[in-house]
């Protein structure tokens, strides 16, 4: 019933109301309670199986008179780290895929309703938990690593490991609640101690910790995403183990709905491919 009255753009009382109006007409229930659950009954199964091809013809012919030319545009939420250090250098990769589609940002935060906010699409980094009224397919794991400037290692006669660098420089800090398992499962992953805050080099956005490092500030556990491209130009290096991060990883959301849309779905292909590419192909 909720979904439907979502579907519709009317009140769940509506629904009701229109449930309780076709069964009077009919002479008898459609419909039975399971628990919280409402399902067709068996008269209401035979009902719908018989007049479900009418409807389909009815909403079809509807659509075909009714439909608005389909926008181009579709606007994408993904936090401001992933759409710097990721979404802006593929940019034109994506133009040269998708010419005819235009792309537009937001940088919302946390759960949020896609439909008030306007955003067709999101790139979740997270857990799925808190979005399960939309379609979420995993586009990828997320990948921690310890980066710092290549600029850091000319002070060892040898390539440092990731202890020595840890020995030697401060650790740099993403302080947001997003961020806040970075380091420990990072260091449990390679067998080392969580090093202390330093004061000046606590951050509450990811973007400013890993300029911080490109800097030569100190060394910092950030996500492959974030930095795949600062490491293929040379500006940070990887040290050590990566670690999957169990706490997050990289989500395709959108209203169901949405999946008609076919700018949409090739922009979820394209995204598919670029997940799925491995970093030197970049």
């Amino acid at each position: 019933m909720t979904e439907a009255a979502d579907l519709l753009s009317v009140s769940h009382s509506a629904i009701s109301q229109a449930v309780k109006s076709l069964e009077s007409l009919i002479g008898q229930p459609l419909f039975q309670r399971v628990g919280r659950q409402v399902q067709l009954n068996a008269i209401g199964q035979r009902y719908y199986n018989d007049i479900a091809p009418a409807l389909r013809a009815i909403i079809t012919a509807t659509e075909s008179v009714t439909q608005q030319p389909q926008s181009n545009r579709i606007t994408v939420n993904m936090v401001n780290s992933l759409a710097m250090h990721w979404w802006v250098p593929r940019v034109d990769n994506f133009q040269q895929y998708a010419p005819n589609v235009d792309i537009r940002l937001s940088n919302l935060i946390g759960s949020f309703d896609l439909n008030q906010e306007g955003v067709d699409v999101a790139i979740l980094h997270g857990k799925t938990d808190e979005w399960q009224d939309y379609y979420c397919e995993k586009l990828g794991d997320d990948e921690l690593l310890l980066v710092c400037s290549p600029e850091l290692l000319e002070s060892f006669d040898a390539c440092p490991s990731a202890a020595d660098l840890l020995t030697r420089y401060p650790a740099i800090y993403a302080e947001n609640l997003r961020r806040k398992h970075d380091w420990s499962v990072w260091c449990e992953g390679n067998s080392l101690p969580v090093p202390k805050q330093n004061k000046n080099l606590n951050f509450i956005a990811s973007i400013h910790a890993v300029q911080a490092a490109i800097r030569k500030l100190g060394v910092l556990v950030t996500h492959r995403l974030f930095v795949r491209d600062d490491i293929k130009h040379g500006m940070l290096v990887e040290i050590g183990t990566p670690v999957n991060n169990p706490h997050q990883e990289f989500f395709f959301v959108c209203r169901p709905e949405k999946l008609r849309n076919e700018n949409v779905v090739t922009l979820k292909s394209w995204l598919q491919k670029e997940f799925t590419e491995t970093p030197n192909e970049h």
